[in-house]
């Protein structure tokens, strides 16, 4: 099977790899343009770009799908399947009718819960007890397409975004090589269309939601702390510092104090009220610091009686 690979981010390397190593080397990598990125701003390649030159695969970075050119390229290159992970461009009808077997997406997702660019953050902030991944046989729509195969997996009371981002790669590739079996062998499933209930939709994330907003309740709170790591990574202002907040949980019972309140600190954390229950916060990064516990940080910052709320 003549296949073409399209993907940018560290998510889709897995999938990328393990296509090459099972004998479904892509023909190319699609990948988006170098960017600057750090404090630098050096122009930097994508993970999938690094990853596909290691292994002798050409790589293409077209900045837009849109462009005639682009489109009579992918004609002309005749891809039986474009497999497509995480890649960042929208791909028009032009070319998601090129392929033979048209276009396959790794979706982070139990579909069609969680359509769109944050599927596994936005699980874990909504304390969801489950999620997957989903091949889906690509559509014009966003995230709208038949799944070809799903696999399902627990979200555990400790993953962040991080450790959950990374079994899901892991998870995605597996899925994508056994449905490319299936499919090599005869014995691919029908695609079923996804149920018309049950459609949540998974904002990109953005740094300003990131900031701790102590008028909401301990336990939303503790779930955005974790999703949001390692980005945006969860903050507040401590005694006028951005500090970021790594790791925290909920504590049970009721209180009566202001929504900010310090209402106690030790060796096991950094108690704050919020306006349902109190976030135990556990693990803290100061400005240009490395993260610390939280006895580590009260030995080196004095905390004030109340931290800031968002305005």
């Amino acid at each position: 099977m003549r296949i073409a690979f399209a993907g940018t981010p560290g998510f889709a390397v897995p999938a990328l790899k393990g296509l090459i190593s099972s004998g479904f080397a892509p023909v190319v990598a699609l990948t988006q343009p170098d960017r600057p990125a750090g404090r630098g701003r050096k122009m930097q390649s994508s993970p999938v770009k690094q990853a596909a030159l290691e292994a002798g695969i050409r790589v293409h970075q077209p900045g837009s799908l849109k462009d005639p050119e682009v489109c009579q390229w992918v004609r002309d290159l005749r891809p039986d399947l474009l497999v497509v992970v995480a890649y960042g461009l929208i791909l028009p009808r032009e070319i998601l009718q090129v392929p033979v077997h048209g276009c396959w997406n790794i979706h982070a997702s139990l579909l069609p819960r969680w359509r769109g660019a944050a599927p596994i953050q936005r699980a874990i902030e909504a304390g969801d007890g489950e999620t997957g991944v989903c091949i889906m046989q690509m559509d014009e729509g966003l995230d709208t397409g038949a799944v070809l195969l799903r696999r399902h997996v627990a979200i555990l009371p400790d993953d962040t975004g991080g450790a959950l981002h990374d079994r899901l790669a892991e998870l995605g590739a597996t899925a994508l090589l056994d449905c490319l079996q299936q499919r090599v062998a005869g014995k691919a499933a029908l695609p079923v269309p996804q149920e018309k209930n049950g459609v949540t939709y998974a904002a990109k994330l953005t740094k300003t939601e990131a900031e701790l907003d102590w008028n909401v309740d301990a336990n939303t709170l503790a779930l955005r702390v974790r999703a949001f790591n390692p980005w945006p990574m969860a903050w507040c202002d401590i005694s006028g510092e951005r500090t970021r907040i790594t790791a925290a949980m909920a504590l049970p019972g009721q209180h009566e104090h202001l929504p900010g309140t310090l209402v106690g600190s030790s060796a096991d954390g950094i108690d704050v009220a919020s306006a349902n229950g109190v976030l135990r916060i556990l693990r803290l990064q100061r400005p240009g610091g490395d993260e610390v516990s939280a006895a580590e940080y009260l030995h080196a910052v004095k905390l004030p009686h109340r931290l800031s709320l968002r305005e």
